[in-house]
């Protein structure tokens, strides 16, 4: 069963790298007390994911925090080193979002969100997804039904929904 507006988001460990290595990021050192919008996509590197949903976040990261919004983070399930170098290659932190790992898909699959397509490589992977979380509790809920589209699941779109 998916995840759904007012519910609380299932606790868990994220990963990025810092500066000794991998390491770990509570899901509610990141939630609680905060409003941040997480967005999660099938992954790094990945075409419609580095075309359209990643940049679509990073050019709306002042109209989200115009908007209260404290951090505004990307969720894939790939091992941190990839999106570290997912990162690097686009400026994602500089423009001000947060990249973290979920390499074991373990939120992901909590959520509700995953999927596989075995015969593309994908197996456990994220669907595409925006949300706005506020004290942990889902407020708003974006999942996108049709692969390779990024509409609803949009920074632009979620803008407009805040």
């Amino acid at each position: 069963m998916s995840i759904s507006i007012g519910d609380k988001i299932p606790e868990g460990t994220l990963m990025k790298v810092g500066a000794e290595g991998p390491e770990p990021v509570s899901v509610e050192s990141l939630t609680k007390g905060r409003k941040v919008v997480v967005f999660g996509l099938p992954g790094a590197f990945t075409s419609t994911c580095s075309s359209a949903h990643l940049p679509s976040f990073m050019r709306n990261v002042a109209a989200l925090k115009d908007k209260g919004v404290d951090e505004v983070i990307c969720v894939s399930v790939n091992d941190p080193f990839v999106m570290d170098a997912w990162d690097k290659a686009n400026n994602a932190a500089e423009a001000g979002v947060t990249l973290l790992a979920d390499p074991t898909g373990n939120l992901t699959t909590a959520m509700g969100l995953d999927f596989s397509v075995p015969a593309i490589g994908f197996v456990n992977r994220s669907k595409r997804y925006a949300a706005m979380i506020e004290n942990g509790e889902f407020k708003i809920l974006n999942v996108e039904e049709a692969p390779g589209t990024c509409e609803i699941s949009a920074g632009e779109t979620m803008v407009a929904a805040l």
